[in-house]
């Protein structure tokens, strides 16, 4: 029985995500995509989660930062992690953020990322899975004031691809969506109409 005793105790613990993630995958059809230079460079990033066209890529986003253990936080409506969800949202990386009140998103992003230096804060740039003219700058706002990297994080339902397409330095503005823009200019959504792969 002490045997028995020491050796659950020194078991190392399920990573239930991991496994998760790794489901979702398997039963789909999905491949990760990144290197592990990638992925170890995306810790203290803020990472672009694109294309953004359908429900379905929350989905698979979550089980991506899974399936590379990165510690993901994103930005939700506060209603998400109030009591009666059971801190699920929490649970999976939410930071609840009350929209009716003027909050400096960015300022709060910036300062999250420069306290915790193994946090990934996931932002999706096109801001709505609606088709829109450019997509949002506050993905780059928060890093330049971070002073973090920018990490490409992709879903190609095409190819059933989804990762890290590169990690970049955030530089001038021009200079660096010009090479986001470049980057992404073969990864298809699931809903390609609602896609612009023009940015800015």
């Amino acid at each position: 029985m002490r045997g028995l005793k020491a050796y659950l105790y020194n078991l190392e613990p399920i990573d239930m995500k991991y496994l998760i993630a790794r489901f979702v995958f398997f039963t789909t059809g999905w491949r990760l995509v990144a290197t592990q230079e990638d992925i170890k460079a995306a810790q203290n990033s803020v990472m672009i989660a694109a294309p953004h066209t359908s429900n379905y890529d929350f989905v698979y986003a979550i089980a991506t930062f899974w399936l590379m253990r990165l510690p993901l936080k994103f930005f939700i409506k506060d209603f998400y992690t109030r009591w009666f969800f059971f801190g699920f949202f929490k649970w999976i990386g939410a930071i609840g953020v009350n929209r009716s009140k003027r909050n400096n998103l960015v300022e709060h992003a910036a300062e999250l990322l420069r306290s915790d230096k193994n946090m990934t804060l996931m932002v999706p740039a096109e801001g709505t899975r609606k088709s829109v003219d450019k997509w949002k700058t506050g993905f780059y706002q928060i890093a330049k004031k971070a002073g973090t990297p920018i990490s490409l994080g992709f879903l190609d339902y095409e190819k059933k691809h989804a990762g890290i397409l590169k990690v970049i330095p955030c530089g001038e503005e021009v200079e660096t969506f010009t090479e986001i823009e470049k980057a992404y200019t073969h990864v298809a959504g699931k809903h390609p109409e609602l896609y612009n792969k023009k940015i800015f």
